[in-house]
């Protein structure tokens, strides 16, 4: 009972904190770096060690460079998520721009539906909201839960504002045979590891033993859905681009585990040219391979 009200007011506090100007959240932001990085140390220890193993060609002086500078963005990155309550959709649209768009929207305009590959890197929650007002079909973004339901149902209203149909990573393949003969996009993330159990194919990325997540090359093969990556570059504070880049048009063709090497080098080229925007802070490493 007290973690429910204690829940229910944390997201009170949060709505009246998102209706402040992004100019305001950003001078808090400042202040939250010095706290997180600087006094509570938040997760110094995992950031260091995977910067340390996943950039060994970086000397010390450049990985702490890139340290603070993650630091300095999560910071901002936080109070971005928390304007999601009353962002507007000009806003978004302003601030998130989407390049080459229109080669995704050939496909539906057709008919077929198209699968979106992208990762925590960036601003992937404002991407998310900006997907859903850029496209003129149904958008179905595969999220896991979180494990406090109120803050879970928060998160998925604010990621639904823009006509977005946020659907449950057990619950894909439901959602996708309830969408089928309807054009629709469905987004997935590339880079969050799977479960121990759930570990069944392991590959090197940023020079090291990495599980990856094998749902949207499975469902690629199987519906020969065209793959887009949506890679995002980030401006300057609060401001993104996001190129289409076609990933792998005919994925019945390809071969076993073919796809998620290609997004998965394609997302370690885009971690390596700017890696300060990568999430960092998640124990991407936590499990290794038996052999």
């Amino acid at each position: 009972m007290i973690k429910t009200w204690i829940s229910h007011l944390g997201i009170f506090l949060l709505g009246v904190l998102s209706l402040l100007p992004l100019s305001v959240l950003y001078i808090l932001a400042d202040f939250a770096y010095l706290l997180l990085y600087f006094l509570f140390r938040y997760r110094r220890k995992v950031v260091r060690e995977n910067l340390l193993n996943s950039l060994p060609d970086r000397t010390l002086h450049e990985i702490l460079i890139i340290e603070k500078r993650f630091y300095r963005y999560l910071a901002s990155l936080v109070f971005e998520i928390v304007k999601m309550q009353s962002i507007s959709k000009r806003q978004i649209e302003k601030r998130f721009v989407f390049k080459n768009k229109e080669q995704i929207q050939a496909y539906l305009d057709r008919g077929q539906s198209v699968l979106i590959c992208s990762a925590h890197y960036g601003n992937w929650e404002w991407g998310t909201m900006g997907v859903g007002l850029n496209f003129r079909a149904d958008h179905y973004p595969i999220y896991k839960p979180l494990s406090n339901p109120i803050f879970d149902n928060w998160f998925k209203r604010m990621r639904s504002r823009f006509g977005n149909k946020l659907i449950a990573m057990r619950q894909t393949m439901r959602a996708l045979q309830a969408s089928k003969g309807k054009p629709s996009l469905f987004s997935f993330g590339n880079d969050q590891a799977p479960s121990k159990d759930e570990s069944h194919y392991w590959t090197n990325f940023l020079h090291q033993p990495s599980s990856v997540q094998l749902g949207i090359e499975k469902i690629a093969r199987r519906t020969n859905q065209p793959i887009f990556y949506l890679k995002v570059k980030v401006l300057k504070r609060g401001f993104y681009e996001v190129d289409c880049v076609p990933l792998c048009l005919y994925p019945a063709e390809t071969a076993t585990f073919e796809i998620t090497e290609l997004h998965t080098r394609f997302l370690e080229k885009i971690i390596n040219a700017q890696p300060e925007y990568w999430l960092w802070s998640h124990k991407r490493w936590k499990y290794k391979p038996k052999n």
